[in-house]
């Protein structure tokens, strides 16, 4: 399967492009980026095509793209690569609006495309492991959720709002809210969240909690704030202490690693476990091949962004808002 990436903008393109490179039968075909040094470099890591105007990239024989350009350029690209009817797998947050994100998904219905969202965390060993827990019903009924997905500040387009939609609110809520929504098959019912700019010199909300009730009288709560500092170990984190009738379970989805404590270094981790952009990888070019429907659909990134723009219309408010 020849497969392109438009834009390196995002973190994830580089593990994508890892990920399609030690997979048998995958091959890179090319890239495309506006920023051209940074996508001429990426082509030659790679040892593939750059090209300086995605419609000609999307105008060759590659049967799937890989869209990890600025949240809000989401629209522009998936809907261009609907209509050159390529198969799309698309960084989380799907886009930065409700109406963006609702064009993403009709452009590719109508157009019969394959459409899937970037949430990895789906693919780590212990999410794996509590989503099997959670359907046998070893906890029982799940009554609560304390969530955290914490990292580190960015940077760069991340902090400009026009680009990205929002800062960390914006950035971490979806994986988590995607996570709790495919864990129970509930919706978010309202949303209590309160946001800064604590840390950073950048007038962004790198601060952030969040409280969501659901529809299965499920209540979770959420720090998704960027504060990491920069001597952290690694760059964040995504746990779960989930709370049921039967039974509590802790997970965290990056401790597949060693503490190496060292004079010279400090503290680092070395990781062993499962590379879950690799999983993500897989599964989206197993199902393009296969026929089978995404594993995490338009309409998944479309509720977990729901949820983050609820977080920001409350904390303008002051109070709880209806989930749209």
């Amino acid at each position: 399967m020849k497969i392109g990436i438009i834009s390196f903008a995002h973190g994830h393109a580089y593990s994508y492009a890892n990920a399609i490179q030690n997979q048998e039968g995958l091959e890179l075909a090319g890239v495309f980026d506006e920023d051209v040094t940074r996508g001429k470099a990426a082509a030659e890591k790679y040892q593939t095509t750059f090209f300086d105007n995605y419609q000609d990239l999307l105008g060759t024989a590659i049967e799937a793209v890989i869209i990890t350009s600025e949240n809000v350029k989401h629209r522009e690209h998936v809907t261009a690569a609907a209509e050159a009817k390529k198969s799309i797998l698309c960084e989380k947050p799907i886009a930065t609006t409700i109406e963006d994100a609702e064009k993403i998904i009709s452009s590719c219905r109508d157009n019969d495309v394959f459409l899937q969202i970037a949430f990895p965390v789906r693919y780590s060993t212990p999410v794996k492991r509590a989503k099997e827990l959670i359907d046998n019903e070893e906890l029982g009924r799940i009554l609560a959720v304390k969530g955290t997905n914490r990292g580190t500040n960015p940077g760069g387009w991340f902090i400009d709002k026009d680009l990205s939609g929002g800062g960390a609110v914006m950035d971490h809520t979806v994986h988590v809210v995607d996570l709790l929504r495919w864990f129970m098959d509930a919706e978010v019912t309202d949303v209590y969240a309160e946001y800064d700019n604590l840390i950073s010199e950048q007038t962004i909300d790198d601060c952030g909690i969040l409280t969501m009730n659901f529809e299965n009288d499920v209540f979770a709560t959420l720090d998704c704030s960027w504060s990491r500092n920069d001597a952290y170990p690694t760059w964040g984190d995504v746990t779960l202490e989930i709370i049921g009738t039967e039974g509590t379970l802790t997970v965290n989805a990056f401790d597949q690693k060693v503490d190496v404590y060292s004079d010279k270094d400090g503290v680092s981790w070395e990781f062993w476990g499962d590379d879950m952009d690799e999983g993500l990888i897989v599964d989206f070019t197993e199902a393009v091949k296969s026929g089978r429907q995404p594993a995490i659909t338009g309409e998944d990134g479309l509720r977990a962004l729901e949820v983050a723009l609820s977080a920001y219309r409350s904390g303008e408010k002051k109070q709880s808002v209806t989930n749209r």
